[in-house]
């Protein structure tokens, strides 16, 4: 059960959704897909709380559209790829990039996933594991570490990746140039990774 404070913050990033007409959109058009616990995860929510809290008045522009799901009866990405491959034809406006995470476990020597949830557990940065989905009128969200560090304007690392990965993407993505007010934030140990 959540806490009264995570519950006001899922309602004010569903409510920051609602007011996204772009967002509200791409929502739509992936939970016309119908696949298995299916959100859109990453920089589609994080961006968005930063730009809320941290921002000016100017969205962040979406460099790409991460679609989840988990479907453990798939061997290979192959039909992850035609999804993709369909959304960036149809849906053009935006760049796709859709993958099944009951395989990407594979990819970083991982136990096997158990779902969307355990799977975005294991992303670099701990404001990252953050995903949204549309189920009927209503906005589900999913969170590995939960949403408070993420509208604290933190930047966690994930203990289960690098720290050489962690510092590379703050690098490579230039968040801490966009969004200034970010704190980097290392876990002081082990005990202090939580997951909801």
């Amino acid at each position: 059960m959540l806490s009264d404070e995570e519950t006001q913050r899922e309602d004010q990033l569903q409510q920051w959704l609602r007011q996204d007409q772009g967002r509200m959109q791409i929502l739509a058009i992936v939970a016309a897909l119908n696949l298995p616990q299916c959100y859109i995860g990453a920089g589609f929510v994080r961006n968005l709380v930063w730009d809320r809290l941290l921002g000016d008045s100017v969205t962040t522009p979406l460099n790409d559209v991460d679609v989840i799901y988990f479907d453990p009866t798939e061997e290979t990405q192959e039909t992850a790829w035609q999804i993709e491959d369909w959304l960036n034809q149809h849906h053009p406006h935006c760049v796709w990039q859709v993958r099944n995470q009951a395989l990407m476990h594979t990819r970083h020597d991982d136990p096997p996933y158990q779902s969307t949830l355990d799977a975005i557990g294991y992303w670099v940065e701990q404001e990252t594991a953050v995903a949204v989905r549309l189920e009927n009128d209503t906005l589900a969200i999913i969170s590995g570490f939960g949403l408070a560090s993420l509208f604290a304007g933190h930047l966690t690392h994930n203990p289960r990746r690098p720290r050489a990965v962690f510092e590379a993407r703050i690098a490579e993505k230039q968040w801490l140039t966009r969004w200034p007010m970010l704190q980097v934030i290392p876990l002081r140990s082990e005990s202090d990774l939580s997951f909801q």
